[in-house]
């Protein structure tokens, strides 16, 4: 049987990280030549050796390419139906249980393990990588270095620098082999440096933490993470159910966790339209308003916002994972009075003349628009779905 190997790191080397890393201005000023130096002394104050200091930070440059690409991220402009249309739909659900089926004895050993189903980690080993097949090719430390830099999140990435230098003092991986996408992630299930760091796990037994060549390891350790912030073995997470056009819609949020009972008292049901069945306390979630699909999120969900705290990524990974244990598609809705992205934005600007702070003006329809358009919808009259549509840019537009 393959031990979990777990690596214990010290309380202070971990505080030394995080405060240390917090305390660093954006170095906009200073050279990049010095702020590596910066890092260099930090990394030698940690007690992280000289030759591992030396391997990471050797050949390391700033790559403006890298910054360009972080600023012009807009893939979550997409709604779920888009998302989950391009990135499940196409060919991925047969793929996934084909996947699962051909590590079905590592499957049941992590979910032994870590309580973690196997269709939650498929669904993420297929969405970050197509199952291992595309973990990217460019060196992550160039990445990391040049975001931890740049101004936008100078203390998280200062920060993956520091637990990639650890990483390869612990001997899981050299600099060399830490290649990935630009921007930083690494190994089969796309994690940050921080997380490789305190939940990477040892799975196939040969004495390191490999997540770009090893399944096993990265599979586990991606069942390690979920555990740590709060996976509950046994329970579901995402339910698609059919609505009523009566709801209380301002109860929709998810956040809103009630008992099983009352939903079902105010009709809703399960896809087929049977009772709901017993279970933990859910959030009604409406990823398109009260137009589009409806589930109902169960506290495991919770994990897969903090895994990615995009709703519609975190939609997408969960309803996959449904999909893969033989859900059916999702119910389309009837797709009325949509906005644009377009739309969306006029919605935010408008949100923001009233006063909400809703963020940026970017189209996507993030946690701060969400309780906006609540708010707006209440006072209005309107359902309060948290959704904005064509009713409320209306309503907005007139003034009311």
């Amino acid at each position: 049987m393959t031990a979990v190997l777990r690596i214990l790191i010290p309380a202070a080397f971990l505080a030394a990280i995080s405060t240390g890393a917090a305390a660093q201005s954006c170095q906009k000023e200073g050279s990049f030549e010095a702020w590596l130096q910066g890092v260099r002394v930090e990394a030698a104050g940690m007690g992280l050796s000289q030759s591992a200091i030396d391997s990471a930070l050797g050949s390391v440059r700033f790559d403006q390419s890298i910054v360009n690409k972080d600023r012009a991220q807009g893939v979550f402009t997409q709604d779920f139906l888009q998302f989950s249309d391009r990135m499940v739909e196409q060919y991925r659900v047969p793929q996934g249980k084909s996947a699962m089926q051909k590590a079905a004895n590592t499957f049941q050993r992590i979910e032994q393990t870590f309580g973690v189903p196997g269709a939650v980690l498929t669904a993420y080993w297929g969405l970050e990588t197509d199952f291992g097949a595309f973990v990217g090719d460019g060196p992550t430390l160039v990445s990391l270095a040049t975001l931890a830099y740049d101004c936008r999140r100078p203390e998280l990435f200062r920060r993956q620098v520091l637990a990639a230098i650890a990483v390869i003092d612990r001997g899981d991986l050299t600099a060399n082999e830490m290649r990935g996408p630009w921007a930083g992630e690494v190994g089969q299930v796309q994690f940050l440096m921080e997380h490789y760091l305190n939940y990477g796990v040892d799975f196939d037994g040969d004495g390191k933490v490999n997540m770009l060549k090893s399944s096993a390891d990265a599979l586990a350790s991606a069942a390690n993470y979920l555990r740590s912030i709060g996976w509950r073995a046994g329970e579901p997470w995402l339910e698609e159910v059919r609505l009523t056009q009566d709801l209380p819609w301002e109860q929709a949020d998810i956040a809103n966790k009630l008992p099983i009972s009352q939903w079902a008292q105010w009709g809703v049901t399960r896809a087929d339209g049977s009772a709901l069945r017993n279970g933990p306390n859910a959030a009604l979630h409406l990823p398109m308003g009260r137009n589009g699909p409806a589930f109902l999120a169960y506290p495991n969900f919770d994990t897969f916002t903090e895994w990615n705290n995009s709703l519609v990524y975190a939609t997408t990974a969960a309803y996959f994972a449904t999909r893969i244990t033989g859900a059916g598609k999702v119910h389309r809705g009837s797709g009325a009075d949509l906005l644009s992205v377009d739309g969306v934005k006029e919605v935010q600007k408008l949100l923001q003349a009233r006063g909400y702070n809703i963020g940026n003006v970017d189209g996507i329809i993030g946690a701060q628009t969400r309780a906006a358009v609540k708010d707006v919808q209440l006072k209005l009259g309107l359902p309060a779905d948290s959704y904005p549509d064509k009713t409320l840019l209306a309503r907005l537009r007139g003034g009311s």
